[in-house]
């Protein structure tokens, strides 16, 4: 108190022979400064800090009532707020230096909830008390899993790379392998993949056999270094490293929410809630896109440019040989500049550690689990999928790890939950074998279809549609000149032959065929799905002259026949464009045919079918021949006259079919405005034929008009001249 009182009286003397306002900070300083010593020595955390850090070795641990009661309190607090750094390196050297023993080692380890960043200086002592042999197995094991969790909040990493060879050094043991395989994974460089190191990892390989933690690093090794490892990695490889971090996930998720205002932006940690300590189903609380975060920090005299300090693509150009990729390769989905430079260099292993990263966090949030109602949580999800699929569209293909996650996911999608994304990344699925994309594709969304709304089946034409205009694109513009060889990806070296992707299309067109055709049936022919499944056939129906791909399938009957006989005019024109572009196809296709040899040609089955569409379409249409035999659409004469429909072989043509019907009565009214009772068959007399035909395609129905134009040799149009009394040709 004596030298409180006496700095006191300095304080008041230095201030009146100064009357300086700096002094006076100073003074206020000190006092703030003396009163955080004095709290701190209340503060009861901090007493059972001070209180472990003397813990010496030899302590007797049961009975301890003093050890226990501040355990305990540390305890409450790491669960609920978590510890500051410099606690977590006291708590650690404590429980790895084994000075309360094993037991305590293991139940420090279990509660040490970082609040903000770990120490890397913490994390080497730590790897260092491995060597000295105390420690028993399962704590070893356990330290691992902790510095696996928390890696991404380790606030630097440069002298745990500078100890990578230390690490290394523990793959002999058979119970760390896989643990230290996966902390050396996330630590590889280039300058790290050595000869020595490859042929150890061989050895234990040879040891072990083909564990998938292994092949990781080995598949790690070879994109660094193609020319150290000769082993045969296969080009898309399961996760190989398992969820560790299941002990410390939902207490660590907890303190993220309670801290998320506190914490620094560049350590966030992207965990989720695996356990249900509240509710059933947990909250999609944490599917976000970090923030971009140097790797490393060091002051080596190594020129290295983060990609946060990127402001232009100008800067990104200048520094490319000299950029650190980002401590999670998750970052780089939130940041255009950053997608640029990924796309450049063209790395495999930034590939390969983005789809490690996307692989680990959607199988989490999702597949292991399950999303419930909350709109924020929804909302957060659907915005983490949407950030996915606008990098695959900037980058103009999928991602592995996505592919993987939607083949698992369809077997448990309900077939609502965020549609829209789910659906918008099926689009994107890249080509692969017939067989394979029948069992992994086609068998789920075949059951969800038939058991969902026609708004859901729309949804899943309309994926379909857009995945098919994705690979006709794609091959249009990748295919090798010889049309026998295609890369199926920028950054593997798998390879499809033309054959091979024309069988997967086929199985993709007679796919939707069989959906389509059943969900008309279900559906009563719904207006939308027929919609959704004429623009499908638009694409079909052009892939050989505006995609080059030698294929023509021609539309099941049971879609063809329900749009010829539509109530609603727009799917008619659309059909009689669809049968335009059909005929384009395989008029150039047999015209090449007859000029040189081809290695595929059009089959004849496929020109029956489309003449069979054609007559019945002219018949119906044109000719005023409907159902009668030979025009493609028969139906038996008895039923005709039991039915009592007036002149019914008339009954679809241009005047009096149901999808024209009003712009009949439209041009009746107009020709003949005093008439009571209409007539429409005068429509078809003389000169009004011809006048009615250009009325009609003056409506806008071009595709209607091509199609007459070609299979009848009439043209019409709203500026054509008056052709006289002369009706069309066949017209009867």
């Amino acid at each position: 108190m004596a030298g409180a009182s006496n700095l006191s009286g300095l304080a008041l003397e230095t201030s009146g022979e100064l009357q300086s306002p700096g002094s006076a900070s100073s003074n206020r300083s000190l006092r703030v400064a003396e009163n955080v010593r004095k709290k701190g020595e209340r503060n009861p955390f901090q007493l059972a800090l001070n209180y472990l850090s003397q813990v010496q070795e030899g302590t007797v641990v049961r009975g301890n009532d003093a050890l226990e009661r501040n355990l305990v309190l540390v305890e409450t607090i790491a669960l609920s707020q978590g510890l500051p750094p410099e606690a977590v390196s006291l708590l650690l050297d404590l429980a790895l230096s084994l000075r309360a023993g094993s037991v305590t080692c293991s139940r420090i380890l279990k509660f040490l909830i970082p609040a903000s960043v770990v120490p890397q200086e913490a994390i080497v002592r730590g790897m260092s008390w491995l060597c000295v042999g105390k420690m028993p197995l399962n704590a070893q094991v356990l330290f691992l899993r902790w510095v696996l969790t928390v890696f991404d909040l380790i606030d630097c990493k440069d002298h745990l790379r500078a100890v990578y060879g230390f690490i290394f050094s523990f793959l002999t043991e058979e119970n760390l392998c896989p643990f230290i395989c996966h902390l050396l994974y996330l630590l590889t460089m280039r300058e790290h993949v050595q000869p020595f190191r490859v042929r150890k990892l061989l050895e234990i390989q040879t040891r072990m056999g083909k564990q998938s933690f292994l092949m990781q690093l080995l598949a790690l090794y070879k994109v660094f270094r193609p020319e150290l490892v000769t082993l045969s990695v296969p080009s898309r490889l399961r996760t190989g490293f398992k969820n560790h971090n299941s002990t410390w996930k939902a207490a660590l998720s907890a303190v993220q929410r309670k801290n998320r205002t506190q914490m620094m932006a560049d350590h966030s940690l992207s965990l989720g809630v695996k356990g249900k300590p509240i509710s059933r189903k947990r909250k999609l609380d944490h599917l976000e896109v970090p923030p971009l975060s140097s790797s490393f920090y060091t002051n080596s005299k190594k020129t290295v440019f983060q990609l946060q300090e990127l402001r232009s693509f100008t800067e990104l150009l200048q520094n490319i040989h000299n950029i650190e990729l980002p401590a999670q390769m998750g970052s780089l989905l939130g940041c255009s500049l950053a997608l640029h430079y990924l796309d450049c260099v063209q790395d495999e292993s930034a590939f390969l550690r983005l789809n490690f990263w996307l692989g680990y966090s959607l199988q989490e949030e999702f597949l292991l689990c399950p999303v419930d109602g909350d709109s924020d949580s929804q909302t957060e999800a659907s915005r983490f999928l949407a950030t996915i699929l606008s990098s695959q569209q900037f980058l103009q293909e999928s991602f592995l790890s996505t592919e993987s996650f939607l083949y698992k996911f369809l077997s448990v999608w309900d077939g609502s939950l965020l549609r829209s994304q789910v659906l918008d990344l099926l689009s994107h699925v890249p080509l692969m074998p017939s067989h394979h994309i029948r069992m992994l594709l086609f068998e789920p969304l075949m059951q969800l279809y038939f058991t969902s709304s026609v708004f859901f089946k729309c949804s899943v034409l309309e994926c379909l549609n857009s995945m098919l205009l994705k690979w006709l694109t794609w091959h249009s513009i990748n295919a090798l000149e010889n049309g026998l060889d295609i890369s199926l990806n920028s950054n593997g070296t798998v390879t499809m032959t033309l054959s091979g992707f024309m069988d997967t299309v086929i199985e993709l067109v007679r796919f939707v065929g069989r959906l389509a055709a059943e969900g008309l049936r279900l559906e009563n022919c719904h207006v939308l799905l027929l919609s959704h499944t004429l623009a499908f056939y638009e694409t079909v129906c052009d892939m050989f002259v505006k995609y080059g791909l030698p294929l023509v399938i021609m539309p099941p009957a049971d879609v063809f026949y329900p749009a010829l006989l539509a109530t609603d005019s727009v799917s008619v024109d659309r059909l009689g464009y669809i049968m335009y572009r059909y005929r384009k196809n395989l008029t150039l296709a047999k015209k090449q045919g007859q000029q040189r040899e081809q290695t595929f040609h059009i089959s004849r089955v496929t020109y029956q079918e489309f003449n069979k569409h054609l007559v019945a379409m002219v018949s119906c249409l044109w000719n005023s021949k409907s159902f009668l035999s030979g025009t493609g659409i028969e139906v038996d004469e008895r039923q005709l006259i039991q039915s009592k429909v007036p002149d019914h072989w008339s009954s679809f043509d241009l005047v009096h079919h149901p999808a024209f019907f009003k712009y009949a009565l439209e041009f009746h009214q107009k020709c003949w405005p005093e008439r009571k009772r209409v007539d429409l068959a005068s429509i078809k007399v003389g000169k009004y034929w011809n006048w009615y035909v250009e009325f009609l395609f003056s409506q806008g129905f071009d595709g209607l008009n091509d199609f007459i134009k070609v299979n009848t040799g009439q043209s019409y149009s709203s500026s054509s001249s008056s052709q006289g009394d002369s009706q069309p040709t066949g017209q009867h």
